[in-house]
């Protein structure tokens, strides 16, 4: 175990280095770029804007950013809708509705947890622990209540056997931030430990107990000091200043703690209870923030000059440590992995990613070098509404199709994907697609828009006979059928 003194002599070391990288890099240097020039087509991207008025039509969520980015250039940043538009849960409009912008700042809700997963993840750079390791080593009065052999990484993967909330509402507890701090720990498992996934928030509030004890600072400030600041992350942060409440997103409306319209103090009922800052919730930030942030994940823990985490910590994050588990879903170290179910067709083994309650999501997706993400405020005025989920599958999808529409090569390499996701009966019917888009490709190379045009027909009538023939998957069969579509259009 490495003594105090030594976690403090990385610290100290730790801002003077990165204190240096912030003078040398004042700005993050965002490249914005034209679509073309990462080999991406601009109408999938343009196509996600009327049918994201039309989820905001339909009360999905008040208003949204979405960013995406290829190669380390964002491609996309647009806003839509409004940050703040209610007063109440009736959805009684404001006199001065507040419009989404760019730089509009969102409660991440659970994207939180790679903050601290990141924190954690340095400390165990520094050697300040092992990811097996038993929590308690470090939390001594953690192992109450039969806990002694719950590790460090089974609450990084969700496997500690915690249940997914306290037992008892955290705003229900009295004392103050430290008092509930211990009720956390205090707390029972539901099921032992390394044999289950269930999500939980009380893993991460333990994690974020554990950067303050091995630390000696409260977690905001570490994260400020170790890793928004290095990055120059200047409107990511805890407890947002009051000043800053017309640039943020409100939330819901809730009357039953004497809270009413929660506007640019975190949403989550514990974190609020835990003064704005705790593991599991309570960061805010911008879309601009957060492409630095999956930036620095596809560049192996480095950003403009910073180094957050070593190649081998973003290694250990990046791996699937609960495929022994009978039903887990994928999980690294906080991040979730090969999740469909809001990552589309960007979602691979090692597709990385995170929602958060309010209605947020990131996509990082090393393969294609690729972030998409979407912030909603979706819970405001009220969380009583329908599903964000396919709104967020939406962005993917639509940028997965960017990607593998631009050309027919890149067709081919996503039908390797798809074969790769079995969505092929015999692997002769992905064949037959390869070889017709090698042939496709080479009349690009001609720019023979006739034929790449008449081929590409050809392709489709191809993919309907193999959907009849119960040779491809429904899905697989809609997204390539999209692909020409895309790309017929391209050449007309």
């Amino acid at each position: 175990m490495l003594k105090r003194t030594s976690i403090m002599m990385f610290l100290i070391s730790f801002i003077l280095f990165t204190g240096t990288a912030g003078i040398m890099g004042a700005t993050n240097g965002l490249l914005q770029s034209d679509p073309s020039e990462v080999e991406m087509l601009a109408q999938p991207l343009d196509d996600m804007d009327p049918l994201l008025e039309e989820a905001i039509e339909d009360h999905v969520m008040p208003g949204a950013v979405v960013l995406i980015a290829k190669d380390g250039k964002v491609v996309k940043h647009d806003a839509y809708g409004y940050a703040a538009r209610y007063t109440d849960r009736n959805f009684t409009e404001m006199d001065a509705p507040v419009e989404m912008s760019e730089d509009t700042i969102f409660d991440l809700a659970s994207i939180s947890k790679l903050f601290t997963a990141t924190a954690v993840m340095q400390l165990w750079d520094q050697g300040a622990f092992e990811l097996d390791d038993p929590v308690a080593d470090y939390i001594p009065e953690f192992a109450a209540n039969g806990k002694e052999e719950v590790t460090i990484r089974q609450l990084l993967t969700h496997t500690s056997g915690f249940r997914p909330g306290t037992t008892q509402p955290l705003h229900q507890i009295d004392g103050n931030r430290e008092e509930r701090l211990d009720f956390v720990l205090n707390e029972t498992l539901q099921n032992p430990p390394g044999e289950h996934y269930l999500y939980s928030d009380v893993d991460f509030i333990t994690l974020g107990i554990l950067i303050e004890r091995l630390s000696g600072l409260q977690q905001d400030e570490f994260i400020e000091q170790f890793i928004t600041e290095p990055l120059n992350m200047t409107d990511t942060m805890y407890n947002p200043p009051a000043e800053l409440q017309h640039r943020i997103a409100a939330t819901e409306v809730i009357p039953w703690l004497d809270r009413g319209l929660v506007w640019g103090e975190v949403h989550d009922p514990s974190a609020w209870a835990l003064d704005g800052v705790a593991g599991h919730a309570g960061v805010f930030g911008t879309a601009e923030d957060l492409f630095v942030f999956s930036q620095m994940m596809l560049q192996e823990g480095t950003y403009n000059g910073a180094e957050i985490l070593s190649e081998e910590a973003v290694e250990l994050i990046s791996t699937n440590w609960n495929e022994d588990i009978p039903g887990a879903r994928s999980s690294g170290l906080g991040w979730e992995l090969n999740q469909s179910w809001y990552m589309d067709r960007l979602a691979e083994s090692n597709t990385l990613g995170h929602t958060g309650y309010t209605g947020t999501s990131i996509v990082v997706s090393p393969n294609n070098n690729t972030i998409a993400m979407l912030l909603t405020n979706r819970v405001h005025p009220t969380a009583e509404t329908v599903s964000t989920n396919p709104t967020r599958q939406l962005v993917a999808e639509k940028t997965g199709a960017a990607i593998s529409a631009w050309s027919a090569a890149s067709m081919k390499d996503y039908v390797e994907v798809l074969e790769a996701r079995d969505a092929f009966a015999h692997e002769s019917a992905a064949h037959a697609l390869k070889l017709h888009l090698t042939a496709v490709h080479q009349y690009e190379l001609q720019h023979d828009a006739e034929k790449i045009n008449r081929h590409m027909e050809s392709l489709q009538a191809l993919l309907e006979y193999q959907l009849v023939q119960e040779l491809i998957t429904e899905a697989a069969y809609d997204d390539l059928m999209m692909d020409a579509a895309y790309l017929i259009d391209s050449w007309q």
